[in-house]
């Protein structure tokens, strides 16, 4: 992983690629630490990192209010906030674009239909997509928080606004509920 350091928000700014991610952290925290460690594990790419002990704008700039957060910014537009500690694994996926879609479980069946309704800034949908990473469910996620169509689909489907909402095979699930979610995608109660 390349990073590199802010020191003001125009250093984001300056750079020209379409889509960056940036580590909104305070150095010398335990899930901080934790966040910067598990994107040093990521192969290739870059993270712009900010730490809000040297840096006061970028953070205000995005609305990030708790830290660590991963920013993924598209064409200057907020595509999703990801709060605290996540795994190396899930930062890949994050950082490579590696959430969509078929491939074998465990058993030899294919993998079920997995879509996952969410918005940048809800810890429950957060949760939901460390816990389908940390069992090896493969799933597309839509920020219905930028995708008004998709908001409106997932609205039509399940007649609930609230996020997350997990789509599997067409079946609806509210909320992050893991007995539901282990049932569907038979992944061993813990």
């Amino acid at each position: 992983m390349n990073f590199i350091e802010v020191k003001d928000y125009q250093d984001i700014i300056k750079d020209k690629d379409s889509k960056k991610f940036i580590l909104i952290y305070k150095n010398g925290t335990p899930n901080s630490d934790c966040a910067y460690e598990a994107l040093k594990d990521v192969k290739d790419g870059k993270v712009f990192i900010v730490d809000v002990n040297k840096v006061k704008n970028v953070h205000q700039h995005y609305g990030v209010t708790a830290v660590p957060s991963l920013v993924v910014e598209n064409n200057g537009n907020v595509e999703n906030i990801i709060k605290g500690c996540q795994t190396s694994n899930y930062f890949d996926q994050i950082i490579h674009d590696k959430k969509t879609t078929f491939s074998s479980s465990n058993n030899g069946q294919p993998q079920k239909r997995v879509v996952v309704y969410s918005t940048p800034t809800c810890p429950y949908c957060n949760k939901l997509k460390q816990y389908l990473t940390k069992h090896g469910v493969k799933f597309t996620d839509i920020n219905v928080a930028t995708n008004q169509q998709a908001a409106a689909e997932m609205v039509r489907k399940s007649g609930q606004r609230g996020v997350p909402q997990t789509e599997i095979n067409g079946q609806i699930i509210i909320g992050f509920d893991t007995p539901k979610l282990s049932r569907l995608l038979n992944i061993p109660t813990e």
